[in-house]
């Protein structure tokens, strides 16, 4: 390694997201000691975690509610993420008029809630709300856009279809032809977002235990939890583990981990960026298999996923602890950054991480409630959309410990049945050696 490439490489906040970067020391809440009863045990101090915990405290304040979190509030995808608050959910074709405005309206009230949240308890959040764009790599698909928008506007989906011309305004990337673009779509710091809840949960009483992993879960009228440090006796308990859901004995047949990486690059004021090629909006995804995703906060850096295979990464025995060097993954993305912005080659990477997302074999996820006493609750498989899903799941799962869930019957996340994903090694040996031939991930549709 040149030693301009090394000190390059030790400029660079190796493995800690743009979003927990820069902020000051933070002090997580007392791990667990002892025994705990309450009536509803959240596993999991991410998006669906954070969420359902204060969806259940908003609505049900007489109801005891603790969340248990292995490390810290948002260090796993919640923290480690792109930033884009999308509509619509993976793995759903919208050929389907009727049911594509049913999806849309789903999520864009996943992202009306945490606005709302934001908003009304003046949160510190980098938090936009200025749309995204899907951009078309091929004239054919281009085409197809712009139909699709005019069925799906007819029936109330706010879109617009931008001609590559007009794209321009928005992005100036090489080989765009086209995009749809989506004004309700945004960005958030959901390192920011999520412990700038912590004080207003703990004021409801939420009981929050950091660094205290679950060891065990012992099904049954009144479920067990076992922690290094005590017990937890819940009523009900919901995994809000999404990834790591398996380590539980939940969904391993289910879900595949996969660890993405991602960069993002120093500050730039607006008129650097936009003479680079961005010129307005939250972000941007393509149409490839492998999806290439970009971001832009409010404090000028760019956040860049994706693009090609190596930008994904799926460890044997669907392990979630990635600790093994990242770095082709990383200069893939960085290339393929590149190839959209030609212009950004001076442009310094000053942070680089690596998430870990669950994808099923369909990419549609799964919400709902399961158990002999059904008081397991679960919300998994976002694959790639969990920001806005994640942030929906808690007052989607609250709405099911009510009983009142009838309006979230018709989306397909509403007890999804996921389709089996085989044991390793056929796991492992199918997944690589199906990227390599194909350029692709594995999928079947549901």
């Amino acid at each position: 390694m040149s030693t301009e490439a090394a000190t390059l490489l030790d400029e660079i906040d190796e493995n800690r997201s743009v979003w927990a970067a820069g902020k000051p020391p933070y002090e997580p809440q007392p791990k667990l000691e002892g025994d705990l009863v309450c009536d509803v045990a959240i596993i999991g101090g991410g998006f669906t975690g954070v969420s359902t915990a204060w969806h259940l405290s908003e609505l049900l304040p007489h109801k005891s509610v603790a969340l248990l979190e292995a490390k810290v509030l948002a260090n796993g995808a919640s923290g480690r993420n792109g930033g884009l608050m999308l509509n619509w959910v993976n793995g759903v074709e919208t050929t389907d008029t009727e049911r594509a405005k049913l999806v849309y309206d789903a999520t864009r009230e996943g992202i009306d809630i945490v606005e709302r949240i934001i908003r009304d308890n003046a949160l510190p959040v980098r938090f936009r709300r200025d749309g995204t764009n899907e951009i078309f790599t091929d004239p054919a698909r281009a085409e197809q856009g712009a139909r699709d928008v005019e069925r799906l506007s007819k029936a109330g989906v706010p879109l617009r279809f931008l001609s590559a011309s007009e794209l321009r305004e928005h992005l100036q990337l090489q080989g765009a032809c086209g995009a749809i673009h989506d004004p309700t779509a945004g960005q958030i710091d959901g390192v920011a977002f999520i412990r700038a809840q912590l004080p207003l949960l703990l004021g409801r009483g939420v009981r929050i235990c950091e660094n205290t992993p679950v060891l065990g879960v012992e099904e049954g009228k009144t479920i067990t939890l076992r922690t290094p440090h005590g017990t937890v006796r819940a009523g009900a308990v919901v995994l809000a583990t999404n990834a790591y859901t398996p380590r539980l004995g939940y969904f391993k047949r289910g879900i595949v981990p996969l660890h993405s990486h991602a960069i993002a690059t120093e500050p730039l004021d607006e008129a650097t960026w936009s003479e680079l090629g961005w010129r307005q909006g939250a972000g941007f995804s393509d149409d490839l298999d492998r999806v290439a995703y970009a971001s832009l906060t409010k404090d000028g850096e760019l956040v860049f996923g994706g693009g090609s295979n190596a930008a994904y990464d799926y460890v044997y025995g669907s392990r979630t602890r990635f600790d093994r060097p990242a770095d082709k993954g990383y200069a893939a993305v960085h290339a393929r950054f590149l190839e959209y912005f030609p212009k950004a080659k001076s442009v310094r990477i000053a942070h680089r991480w690596t998430g870990t997302v669950a994808v099923t074999m369909s990419r549609v996820c799964t919400m709902g409630v399961m158990g002999e006493h059904r008081n397991i609750y679960y919300a998994v498989g976002f694959s790639g959309h969990g920001i806005t899903l994640a942030n929906l799941a808690g007052r989607v799962l609250t709405d099911l410990y009510v009983g009142a869930d009838e309006r979230w019957r018709a989306q397909p996340f509403y007890q999804q049945k996921l389709l089996y994903i085989p044991p390793e090694p056929l796991r492992w040996a199918g997944y690589h050696a199906f990227t390599k031939l194909t350029g692709k991930s594995p999928r079947r549709h549901a």
